[in-house]
């Protein structure tokens, strides 16, 4: 039986892929991984991005997990958001949940703004692979450039999967959780800036900020990001035999 099955969501426009240096560490510690492959990238490349097909390519990552084993949805950024509408959906399905780099509510001039950008972005002639490519060799390690393309570059994903998130109350999602939730931001993350307010609105929340890192977090800190994975899943375990001689000694 494995310690626990992580189901890993990624971020825009990358795929299942991001996380390979990931599910290669955590492995080592007998956990079940599970990267998902978001609709419109990926192995979904040809899938139209919408809300519920997110949601149900993660449940489908949570089919058959261990009922003993923890079971801990990790999303990064977009995938960050879409973890926290899923644990707000579905209490039952999980035991935890690690929201990174989603530290802000996804409305307002900068949301506008972000859509702007992608408007331009696809009106360039490779439609933004380029520009896609030097600014991930420009702040990632080379291992990590190549993990983030590996599966394919989503161009034409930006407007339909920020719309869908935009449409979201990040806010009350989070108030709706009923596990544990860890907030993780890189220390210089540009988009950690409500991430106080969203922590005040969990029930049971915690801050976690990784040194040295940036918004990609998991790729930046690779090591860093997984110890603190295997301190969410010790915490869970812990938690999970806490409730076990609770039952035994009532």
């Amino acid at each position: 039986m494995p310690r626990a099955r992580v189901v890993l969501v990624h971020g825009i426009r990358t795929s299942a892929t991001m996380w390979r240096g990931q599910v290669a560490r955590l492995a080592r510690h007998d956990i079940e991984v599970v990267p998902v492959d978001l609709p419109g990238h990926g192995a979904r490349l040809d899938q139209a991005f919408t809300l519920d097909d997110a949601m149900r390519a993660i449940d489908e990552a949570l089919d058959d997990a261990d009922p003993r084993s923890p079971r801990l949805l990790v999303g990064l950024s977009l995938g960050g958001y879409l973890a926290i509408e899923y644990a707000a959906r579905h209490p039952h399905r999980l035991d935890g949940l690690v929201a990174a780099s989603c530290g802000t509510r996804p409305r307002g001039a900068g949301l506008r703004g972000y859509l702007a950008l992608a408007a331009v972005i696809r009106r360039l002639p490779d439609r933004g692979r380029w520009l896609n490519d030097t600014m991930a060799r420009l702040f990632l390690p080379p291992a990590a450039v190549e993990d983030v393309v590996a599966g394919g570059v989503a161009l034409d994903v930006m407007q339909p999967a920020i719309g869908a998130v935009a449409a979201l109350d990040i806010e009350a999602s989070i108030a709706a959780v009923e596990v544990p939730i860890w907030f993780v931001n890189g220390r210089y993350d540009h988009f950690r800036i409500e991430e106080r307010r969203l922590l005040r609105a969990a029930r049971d929340g915690h801050l976690i900020h990784v040194e040295g890192a940036t918004h990609l977090v998991s790729l930046v800190r690779p090591a860093e990001f997984t110890a603190t994975i295997l301190g969410v899943v010790a915490e869970l375990e812990l938690r999970a035999a806490r409730r076990d001689a609770s039952r035994t000694t009532s």
